[in-house]
């Protein structure tokens, strides 16, 4: 095999290892986004019911907090997942591409989203 042809052949077994990388992280950061969706609207449901409650601003805050259990659940929830760094799994495929953009970018390469190679054309040298 020629030199050309052993660096094609590589490029191919990268693109296809990075799209396989990242479309096994979609499934998972698509759970993550919807358990952070389904626990932000419970949080924003029951801060609503919380602050709309004429009892919140006469009781201590500790005891508002025990009258309203779900906000208290759905907040300490939310708190929690942010803790354990949701915020990364929801975005990890990005997160790959984003990173896999500057190394190739030193390479006059890119990539889409799914992790498709884009080829830049090589820049002319003028002397």
């Amino acid at each position: 095999m020629s030199m050309e042809q052993t660096a094609c052949e590589d490029l191919k077994a990268f693109e296809r290892r990075l799209t396989e990388v990242i479309a096994h992280l979609q499934p998972s950061a698509t759970r993550w986004r919807i358990i952070l969706v389904i626990i932000s609207i419970c949080t924003a449901a029951g801060a609503w019911h919380w602050l709309t409650d004429p009892d919140t601003a006469a009781v201590p805050f500790m005891q508002s907090l025990w009258n309203h259990p779900f906000f208290a659940i759905a907040s300490l929830s939310l708190m929690v997942l942010f803790a354990m760094g949701i915020h990364k799994r929801v975005i990890a495929p990005s997160i790959i591409t984003a990173r896999t953009r500057t190394v190739l970018g030193d390479f006059n390469m890119s990539c889409d989203e799914t992790g498709k190679l884009i080829l830049k054309p090589r820049p002319t040298v003028t002397t």
